[in-house]
């Protein structure tokens, strides 16, 4: 009964995270990993237990967006190959450095993520156009090294610097999607290397949940205003990390 209550609870954190999501079109990982923060997890686990389910959950929608012609080619490998080099680094610095000093970077990092979240569901929709920015190495670099070491954050920050720069929201998102997938799965290899295989049922509830969500999490991209939405997340993700300095200052 404990494991099928764990698995329930993974799954429902699971479902909330693809439903932010669908809905944003980034912050899957950001969410999933904050509330994993919250429940307990060690920074590591959190971050290696998102990182395998995405392996398996963020495959179709890469795929998905390649077959309706969302992807730019030169866009995702200037993405992709840094940052897979940024996830395998930060999967290896968050697996060998103490969890409470783990917590503690990672607190500014959900508050500043839960702003930039905030801010860009305050902005009004700008110009864009169909080029491909330049300078994304160190962009995919930081992304990869962050998404690794805090568990999400890859999209969040890539799509909102390469929009932000003017470029097709909808390449962008298909783009980004596609080149998570191979950070996803490096940053699973690194941590399958350095940790392990430990926890299963928070893995299997996380995929499950997504899985399940994944249709609702259509409809609401359609139903809800994207601002709205925005908003929803960003203010889930402050919420944790005041949680976290509420913590540190116990």
């Amino acid at each position: 009964m404990p494991a099928l209550s764990e698995f329930i609870t993974f799954a429902a954190v699971g479902a909330l995270a693809q439903l932010i999501d669908g809905a944003l079109g980034m912050a899957y990982g950001i969410t999933a990993a904050s509330m994993l923060l919250g429940l307990g997890l060690p920074p590591v686990v959190a971050s290696a237990s998102v990182h395998y389910a995405e392996t398996f959950t963020c495959g179709a929608s890469g795929l998905s967006h390649l077959a309706a012609g969302n992807v730019r080619r030169r866009l995702f490998w200037a993405l992709a190959i840094p940052g897979v080099a940024g996830a395998v680094i930060g999967a290896l610095v968050l697996s060998h450095v103490p969890a409470a000093w783990m917590r503690m970077a990672l607190t500014p990092y959900l508050l500043g993520m839960g702003l930039c979240l905030l801010l860009r569901g305050g902005r009004a929709p700008g110009e864009h156009d169909d080029r491909i920015p330049s300078a994304t190495r160190p962009l995919g670099l930081v992304a990869g090294f962050a998404d690794a070491v805090a568990g999400g954050g890859w999209s969040a920050i890539t799509v909102t610097a390469l929009v932000a720069r003017g470029a097709t929201p909808r390449m962008v998102i298909g783009t980004v999607h596609l080149a998570k997938c191979a950070v996803s799965a490096a940053a699973s290899v690194s941590f399958l290397w350095h940790v392990g295989a430990s926890h299963g049922v928070a893995v299997l509830g996380l995929i499950v949940g997504g899985v399940v969500a994944a249709p609702l999490g259509a409809v609401l991209t359609r139903r809800l205003p994207p601002r709205a939405a925005t908003l929803l997340a960003a203010t889930a993700v402050l919420g944790l990390g005041l949680h976290g300095v509420a913590q540190a200052l116990r």
